[in-house]
């Protein structure tokens, strides 16, 4: 290949050096680490105490209410402690479902909301986790009115806005495998938003056959377009489709 004129390469410098000095402007705030929120003994003390709730509420078919209850009040003494009001609100709604452990058995929205939100407080980052604020607010809310609710009984208003998003849901991730090359982002996030929401109203079967897709996605991501891939993606959307089909509003 010939030689680039040194001139060309002078014009072609010159006409980069602005981006170039602004990207090296940007680069020690890039590299800058995140400001702790909370003093770092206070946080591993937070998340020791998350990890003493999920081995509670893993074994509260054989060791019973009081571990559970102990441990979601020493979180408690946590959350007070960090004076945060997002951390306070999740361990006052804590608080509150516990106080529904006296009167088993749990209705499964709350034991479905309580397992939720306890997996939340097994992160690694603890109190720094970035999207801890957010999490902690979407919990306690949705462990308030499952606390509240006074009965189980399921809104077909919202079983037939579930199956009307969870068909459209289908359709885009029909369309995401009929592109060239499939689209692999789309997919798989599509069926684990379609997951979440099955597990929120408690459509177990929807909601396994959702993660099962994601799993079988994100493990064969690279070769999406092999027509045996495709098959099998095929299917497992239809069989989505069909249990979708079945749900009853």
């Amino acid at each position: 290949m010939a030689d680039i004129p040194e001139h060309e390469l002078e014009e072609t410098r010159a006409a980069l050096a602005p981006t170039l000095e602004a990207a090296a402007a940007i680069l020690p705030l890039v590299a800058k680490p995140r400001k702790a929120r909370f003093d770092k003994k206070l946080n591993e003390r937070w998340i020791a105490a998350g990890q003493r709730l999920a081995g509670a509420w893993s074994n509260r078919h054989g060791d019973g209410a009081d571990d559970i209850r102990s441990a979601i009040f020493s979180l408690y003494s946590l959350a007070i402690e960090t004076a945060d009001a997002n951390c306070l609100r999740l361990g006052e709604a804590l608080a509150s479902a516990a106080d529904r452990l006296d009167a088993p058995p749990l209705p499964p929205r709350l034991v479905a909301a309580m397992t939720a939100t306890i997996e939340c407080l097994t992160e690694a980052d603890g109190l720094e986790h970035i999207a801890f604020p957010e999490r902690a607010m979407h919990f306690a809310k949705r462990l308030d009115a499952c606390a509240m609710a006074s009965g189980d009984e399921r809104s077909s208003v919202i079983d037939q806005l579930f199956i009307d998003e969870a068909n459209e849901q289908i359709q885009a991730m029909h369309d995401a495998l009929a592109t060239l090359p499939p689209d692999a982002y789309v997919l798989i996030t599509e069926a684990l938003k379609l997951a979440q929401e099955a597990e929120l109203l408690e459509i177990w079967g929807v909601m396994q056959l959702a993660r099962q897709l994601s799993a079988t996605i994100n493990r064969e991501a690279s070769r999406l377009d092999d027509p045996p891939v495709r098959e099998s993606l095929e299917g497992q959307l239809k069989q989505l489709s069909l249990a979708i089909a079945a749900i009853d509003p």
